[in-house]
């Protein structure tokens, strides 16, 4: 069940809030539609309920508040747009991916493919999908916690008939076994098919809360549905028909031989058709939609009476008024109302009640001159809920805002009614998703799930083995750089600049397909994830650098024998050193692409090193100064080196021997300090 109270977006500059105190129920084991016109706030009311935007108030997921529970994606399955996987990834490498994110067994990848009919497409690249299987995409993806409450924006947007009524039917399966359905719509006519609950948004503002049975009659219109071949004349007839007679008749030409005529019945436009010699092919009782931002093509000038003749039910107040159509209460032009024909929907068999009687239309006479017909609808009856700044407006469905009311003679009374208004809602802070369950499991998935990895281990290999035989051409070049393939002339060698690369794609692809964040706002920086990416591209790293070391070796023995490709005597020290180099660049761009979003901002922080840094760490540690650290190694040898088990002292030793140089003391200086912003971030997020 979803509770949500008032429900308010922050105010955009000098605008309204977009939903201003929004505040209904969606009941389990029932489907819940909130209608409205584009603009009207509905997406807005998801992305508060689901603390992904700023504002107040406060949604309850049977009785708990999103942030309270451990598990959001096993109690909330949210679908707000297309699903924001990596186009390169197949589809069940995705969902698999998403198993260990939401820590159920990877089985489970597999049962909802059968579920919302993806098997034969498993293999299929996400940026191969139509629509509509991106759409069951999206709904595996929902699915795959087994959450009980499901929340969709428009999820039948840009779809085809039958795919819409294959997403309507797993929708109410979801339904029938308990759960709760949300989902957003602009289609009046859908929302009465499919719904069982109807919430209506106009500029934000909840105007209507009713059942599916009483919005098909309050909201929407009876209309006759007319064939001929002498469409055009007929709409002529009927129009002077209806001037001559002074009735509210709209006439609308659906397109071809086709009318639809709002206003009227069977019995009088058959009846003119008869006198006239017009042959009708069809001639029946239909609903019509008058949703939110209907428009219409009249046949001729207004047929509404004007305002002095509205029936005394409109004059008795807003509420009286909110509940009926639309044709009684405008007295503009007409508008023009866009009918969609549906012999499936729930209400179109129902006939419509006459005014003022429980008895059909279709039992009636034909309609008396004079005054538009209105349904048989009642207000229904809500509590008035006080503002903030002292004005009454009631929320029954359809009202307007109220009239402001003139304040109280006495100072003290009206001050007292000011301190007996309720507290605003609570505000809503964005969180940031939650970080997977099985981090190093997901983690994996992510990085062996696309080809990126790969690619760009062998472009690495390629570029260091033809600079390795370029430069022993050359000649000049030491036999470690020339294993290395790391020229004087640039920053760092290929092998590092790849790792880099690897390690800021890590983060970066979170933050531009946002597969964990898909429905809880920004890609999750926790310490878990962190070190799930950091071990894995270590491991990445340290296997690009001994590949890389192995094929330059074996190309320069390929090309020019054995000489070339001997091991240096100290092999040692520099093997610690290549790796601690390669791995350290890994490390910077995972941290710089977790810290600025960014999979650009993590490679530049990786050349920055080499450019930047270290002509600044050079220039402390060799410019001019007062005093010298002269004896630092050996104090610190004392100090720092007692006899180790194991010699545990002379590993130590060779790992502050590497951070003394240029490379390596610039290296760490920038881990630590990318280690720190992300760490503050991360504290920042949490105290949010």
């Amino acid at each position: 069940m979803i509770q949500a109270f008032g429900l308010t977006s922050n105010p955009r500059k000098e605008l309204p809030p977009a939903v201003d105190d929004v505040s209904f129920e969606a009941r389990a084991g029932r489907i819940t539609a909130l209608l409205g016109a584009p603009g009207a706030g509905k997406t807005t009311v998801l992305r508060l309920m689901l603390e992904l935007q700023q504002g107040r108030g406060i949604t309850h997921f049977r009785g708990r508040p999103l942030h309270r529970i451990a598990h959001p994606s096993r109690e909330v399955g949210a679908l707000l747009g297309d699903v924001p996987g990596h186009p390169a990834r197949t589809v069940r490498g995705h969902l698999r991916m998403l198993c260990a994110a939401a820590g159920v067994p990877v089985r489970r990848a597999d049962e909802v493919l059968e579920a919302v009919g993806l098997v034969s497409l498993r293999e299929e690249r996400l940026g191969t999908l139509s629509r509509g299987m991106d759409r069951r995409l999206g709904l595996a993806c929902v699915l795959l916690a087994d959450p009980h409450t499901l929340l969709l924006d428009d999820p039948d947007n840009g779809l085809s008939t039958r795919e819409s009524t294959w997403l309507h039917g797993m929708l109410r399966a979801h339904a029938a076994q308990g759960g709760t359905v949300l989902f957003t719509t602009s289609d009046p006519k859908g929302a009465a098919r499919t719904a069982d609950h109807v919430v209506t948004l106009e500029q934000g503002r909840l105007v209507a809360d009713q059942e599916v049975a009483e919005f098909a009659r309050t909201r929407l219109r009876p209309r006759v549905a007319v064939r001929s071949p002498h469409a055009t004349r007929l709409a002529v007839l009927l129009a002077k028909q209806a001037r001559t007679s002074q009735r509210s008749v709209e006439v609308v030409r659906e397109g071809g031989n086709r009318l639809s005529v709002y206003g009227g019945t069977c019995a009088d436009i058959g009846e003119i058709a008869f006198r006239n010699g017009i042959v009708v092919h069809q001639l029946a009782d239909e609903i019509g939609d008058m949703g939110p931002g209907a428009a219409g093509r009249s046949h001729g000038a207004d047929l509404r009476p004007p305002v002095a003749e509205l029936p005394a039910e409109l004059e008795s107040g807003p509420a009286e008024a909110a509940d009926a159509p639309a044709e009684a209460v405008e007295t503009s032009s007409c508008s023009e109302a866009r009918a969609v024909t549906s012999p499936d929907l729930r209400t179109a068999s129902e006939p419509t009640p006459f005014p003022g009687t429980g008895e059909p239309a279709a039992n009636k006479p034909s309609l008396s001159f004079g005054q538009p017909q209105l349904p048989d609808a009642e207000p229904r009856e809500r509590p008035d809920t006080s503002q903030a700044d002292g004005t009454s407006e009631g929320s029954t469905a359809g009202a307007g805002p109220s009239l402001p009311t003139a304040p109280h003679p006495r100072g003290s009374r009206a001050a007292r009614a000011l301190d007996e208004l309720p507290p605003l809602p609570p505000p809503i802070s964005v969180r940031s998703a939650p970080s997977p369950l099985r981090p190093l499991r997901y983690e994996i998935r992510r990085a062996a799930g696309i080809g990126t990895g790969f690619l760009t281990g062998a472009v690495v290999l390629a570029a260091s083995a033809v600079t390795a035989v370029v430069l022993a051409r050359i000649g000049h070049t030491p036999q470690p750089r020339l294993l290395a393939a790391w020229p004087q002339e640039l920053p760092l060698p290929p092998a590092a600049l790849g790792a880099g690369l690897l390690g800021a794609l890590a983060f970066g692809d979170e933050f531009r397909h946002p597969a964990l964040a898909a429905d809880r706002g920004t890609v999750p920086r926790r310490l878990g994830l962190l070190a799930a990416k950091l071990l894995v591209s270590s491991i990445t790293a340290l296997l690009l650098a001994v590949l890389t070391v192995g094929c330059d070796a074996e190309v320069l023995y390929l090309v020019y024998g054995r000489e070339l490709a001997q091991v240096p005597v100290d092999w040692l020290p520099l093997s610690a050193s290549w790796i601690g180099l390669v791995v350290g660049c890994a490390w910077a761009g995972v941290l710089a692409a977790g810290v600025f979003r960014s999979t650009t901002a993590g490679l530049a922080a990786v050349a920055a090193v080499p450019i930047l840094v270290v002509p600044v760490v050079h220039t402390l540690v060799t410019g001019p100064s007062v005093r010298t650290a002269a004896g630092l190694p050996e104090r610190l040898r004392e100090t720092l080196l007692p006899r180790w088990p194991f010699g545990g002292e002379r590993y130590l030793e060779a790992v502050l021997k590497l951070i003394s140089q240029p490379v390596g003391g610039a290296l760490t200086l920038s881990l630590t300090a990318l280690l720190c912003a992300y760490l503050l971030t991360t504290l920042r997020g949490r105290l949010r």
